[in-house]
């Protein structure tokens, strides 16, 4: 593509953009809708007929533009067999279980666009105010299942694919997962966009289109092997890729002030940003939102000259610095090359997106100004805040705004989501690096600190420390730009995502600008989204729930789940709550002995610990105290054993990141513990430790339908929420947990008697970690487990020296050794009340599914909506028919 030169020298496309509206005035009925009027053929579509009138040539266009796609189950056969035929190029003899799932999921996409297209067309139509969700991350999962169930189409397809000859519940398992995130992060990306389009809130995600996921892990002799995750391998049918919606992105070169204030940025590198865009259908609802996600590519594709001089490796230099852009989900930035392309990364997505925002925002004539009363956008973590300073570059060297108005247009347009209390979590990047990579944007960050110290010099007279501590820029022997600090400076609200993390946010991570501009800080706790986490990855105990409300409503309004609580007394409620769980914990059995070759038994225990592998979560905690467990067990004798112990099987998943070595020890650890307790014979099915590799949306969906109990143990004051803990209560998993993040609402939420909580509480945590120091006494019961480590009796001691070494001399700053006991005890409860009082198990099960409401992503997403983006909700009209199947447009 050719670019054109404006006169503030910032390159646009010389071609106009497709719009992503798709048209205009298109209406067309839900998916529920069709099925309950019970329409099998086609249907016209509610359209404006001024399009036609203005071009009466494409008439025939227009007219076939109208049809739907038919709902009956021969044309959703035909549609599955033209896909396998014309799109997958297959015959007769080559229509596999994959191929059947590729043309199937092309078939649903087919009519995923029909809403898709409509729905932004009636945004653009009545010219909604937006709300773009940029985030890093968004760890989407498989698609087809959910894209089903939200479409209410499931039952269709299974009776259309199971004439074929197919197994709907088998062709799920063909679809990779998306290996566009890694975690919590992204999978609350993804939730929120389930929500957003479920409540017809007319928003978007940004993100990046990564051809390889983090990595994909094996456990190799008991140790984590990363190998590459490209999970296009195969091709992703949800996506389509947009050539005709691109942007060029420019980095490093230099820039020159022009007399009216702006500036001229030169030379450097281009790359362009191509979208890829993926529905987002919502649950029960006409709206399908959409999830954008750029791909990099060169602006200049291939150097012709160099490859006629044989200079082959010149030729395609472009082309490979463009595309590591979105090559790899995180990559390693322990180099400064690997800081440069993540830094790289956040801009590049941003730049993008910004751009394609504001020209979808100019599409109506009208004044910039104007532009935070039409868009917002919600900044997940510090990876996006960058945006800030691209927004003002854009309104300052390209629109021509003087910088006070710029900045006020700016700050009226983002807001910011911080996901962490550990200052050495909060992005920081080098002076030096940002002047080399966005020489422009460091320019106009050292403005906005000037502008914002300022502000803070008027309030605070002759206090150069709290301008220090306030600085956007860190001074040190390198300079450093603090990314939250941008992002609470350059935004209009800042919120935490549980009721304790906002309070230490205010009150020990942004104490100073919580006393600056208490009113930018808000609480939204964070949720999940109830279609993905009960609906879809647990169907048998939603029949249940849902036949004894004598209703599905609740998936819509999970505070509904209060009504099973008048049955928790029913002996026959109670039985098909029993029946449910245990078939799901059959499954998990099947899959472990799958994936592992180890039996165990259904009718055990299944202790949860599964998440991504931190010293903070505290996986150390865990697996330190089953070899005291199994110490304990091989004390007793034969029948005492058989009389006391409670069966468990522990099942651990989770990936550490490639170079966090003392998480790696922790996983050698597990998997090394594992292997002595599965194999004596003495211990047999009393104690089980299982390590499930390559932790992901589809694992944890079968593991969160199964858990008896889920631990949740992170130190004190560390964990901003979690989300995980949510999906495990909402499926009648009991929580193991100490006073952290989320855990503190779900037991306000579920009932104190109802969770199992251990170990220190915040406030604590910061006495006990005070005490710290060389002489530090651990407790007798943590070093009685170390020292049989380093025995060698267990595992090679040699291997697990660090961790030994870690949680002495006063280096236990997780606090495993305080928390211990405590944690040995609740156990011990646990077991207590799952061996003696299965009732009472029973129904404190059944209260935290009946507790959950408060933690669907719906209501997240309503508090966002109404107190940060001030956005309502714009469902699009379903149009009524004609008995013959046609529109009444009357």
């Amino acid at each position: 593509m050719q670019q054109a030169r404006t006169p503030t020298g910032i390159e646009t496309p010389s071609s106009g953009f497709a719009s992503p509206s798709f048209g205009t005035g298109t209406l067309t009925p839900s998916f529920q809708q069709k099925q309950r009027l019970g329409h099998p053929g086609s249907s016209a579509r509610l359209r404006d007929l001024e399009e036609e009138q203005r071009d009466p040539k494409k008439k025939l266009l227009f007219e076939l533009l109208k049809l739907y796609s038919p709902n009956d189950i021969r044309s959703i056969q035909e549609a599955i067999v033209k896909h396998a035929e014309y799109s997958l190029a297959r015959n007769r003899y080559s229509i596999d279980d994959y191929v059947a799932c590729e043309a199937a999921a092309l078939a649903l996409r087919d009519r995923l666009l029909e809403s898709w297209n409509d729905t932004q067309q009636y945004y653009m139509k009545k010219d909604v105010k937006r709300v773009y969700y940029l985030s890093l991350e968004f760890l989407m999962g498989r698609s087809f299942k959910n894209a089903l169930t939200n479409a209410n189409l499931e039952e269709l397809f299974a009776e259309s694919l199971k004439e074929l000859g197919f197994d709907l519940e088998k062709l799920y398992e063909q679809e990779y997962d998306a290996a566009l995130g890694n975690g919590g992060l992204g999978r609350l990306a993804a939730c929120f966009l389930d929500s957003m389009a479920t409540l017809n809130i007319p928003g978007w995600g940004y993100g990046i289109r990564y051809e390889y996921g983090m990595f994909r892990q094996k456990i190799v002799n008991g140790e984590q092997v990363e190998v590459p995750d490209y999970w296009l391998t195969r091709g992703n049918p949800w996506e389509i890729e947009r050539l005709d919606v691109c942007y060029p992105v420019r980095f490093y070169g230099s820039f020159e002030r022009l007399a009216d204030g702006r500036a001229l940025w030169t030379g450097g590198e281009v790359v362009q940003a191509v979208a890829f865009d993926v529905p987002v259908p919502g649950y029960d609802t006409y709206n399908t939102n959409n999830l954008r996600l750029w791909k990099a590519v060169p602006f200049k594709e291939f150097d012709l000259d160099a490859f006629n001089r044989a200079d082959y490796y010149k030729a395609i230099e472009a082309e490979e610095k463009a595309t590591a852009i979105s090559a790899v989900l995180y990559p390693s930035d322990g180099t400064l090359a690997g800081k440069e392309l993540r830094l790289k990364q956040e801009y590049f997505f941003v730049s993008a997106t910004l751009q394609d925002a504001i020209r979808r925002f100019k599409k109506i004539p009208r004044s910039m100004n104007q532009l935070p009363s039409k868009v917002c956008f919600q900044l997940n973590d510090t990876h996006p805040v960058i945006a800030i300073a691209e927004m003002m570059r854009i309104l300052i060297d390209h629109e021509g705004l003087p910088f006070l108005e710029a900045l006020e247009i700016t700050r009226g347009c983002f807001a910011y989501t911080n996901h962490t209390v550990m200052p050495e979590a909060l992005e920081k990047w080098s002076v030096p690096l940002f002047e080399s990579l966005l020489p422009r944007h460091l320019a106009i960050i050292y403005d906005i600190n000037f502008n914002f110290l300022e502000e803070v010099r008027k309030k605070y007279p002759g206090d150069d420390g709290k301008l220090a501590r306030l600085s956007i820029i860190e001074e040190g022997e390198v300079k450093m730009v603090r990314m939250a600090h941008l992002g609470i400076v350059g935004s209009f609200a800042v919120n935490g995502v549980a009721e304790l993390h906002t309070k230490l946010l205010k009150t020990q991570v942004f104490p100073e600008f919580y006393e600056l501009w208490p009113f930018k800080f808000q609480n939204k706790t964070n949720g999940i989204t109830p279609r993905r986490w009960i609906m879809e990855c647990n169907p048998s105990l939603t029949q249940v729930i849902s036949r004894w409300l004598e209703s599905d409503s609740w998936v819509k309004n999970l505070s509904e789940l209060r009504g099973i609580l008048e049955h928790a007394d029913n002996p026959e409620f109670q039985r098909e709550w029993s029946e449910a769980r245990m078939e799901n914990k059959q499954k998990l059995a099947t899959l472990i002995y799958r994936v592992t070759g180890i039996q165990v038994d259904p009718k055990a225990m299944f202790d949860v610990h599964v998440k991504r592998i931190h010293e903070y979560k505290r996986q150390l905690l865990n697996i330190l105290s089953l070899i005291y467990r199994y110490q304990h067990i091989l004390s007793l004798d034969e029948a005492t054993r058989k009389q006391q112990v409670v069966p468990r099987v522990v099942i651990f998943a989770g990936k550490a990141a490639p170079g966090y070595q003392m998480a790696k020890n922790i996983i050698r650890l597990i998997n090394d513990v594992g292997r002595v307790v599965n194999n004596d014979e003495r211990i047999g099915d009393l104690l089980k430790i299982i390590f499930l590799p390559n932790y992901n949306v589809s694992l944890a969906e079968q593991i969160v339908a199964a858990a008896d109990i889920s631990q949740h143990i992170s130190t004190a004051g560390t964990e901003a929420s979690g989300t995980s803990n949510m999906k495990f209560s909402l499926n009648g998993g009991l929580i193991v947990g100490t006073l952290d993040g989320a855990n503190i609402e779900i037991r306000e939420e579920v009932g104190e008697e109802n969770i199992f909580i251990f170990g220190l509480n915040a406030e604590q945590v910061e006495e006990e970690r005070k005490k710290l120091n060389p002489s530090y006494v651990l407790n007798e019961k943590l070093a009685k487990v170390l020292e049989w480590i380093e025995s060698g009796t267990m595992v090679d001691a040699k291997k697990h020296q660090p961790i030994v070494d870690s949680l002495r001399g006063g280096k236990d700053w997780y606090l495993v050794g305080a928390d211990f006991e405590s944690y040995l005890q609740i156990q011990e409860e646990v077991d207590r009340v799952f061996r003696d009082q299965p009732e009472r198990w029973l129904k404190m099960s059944i209260h935290c599914t009946a507790g959950s409401g408060k933690f669907s992503s719906d209501r997240s997403i309503s508090e966002y909506a109404k107190d940060i983006w001030q956005i309502e909700a714009c469902p699009c009209p379903e149009p009524a028919f004609h008995a013959d199947g046609h529109d009444n447009l009357s």
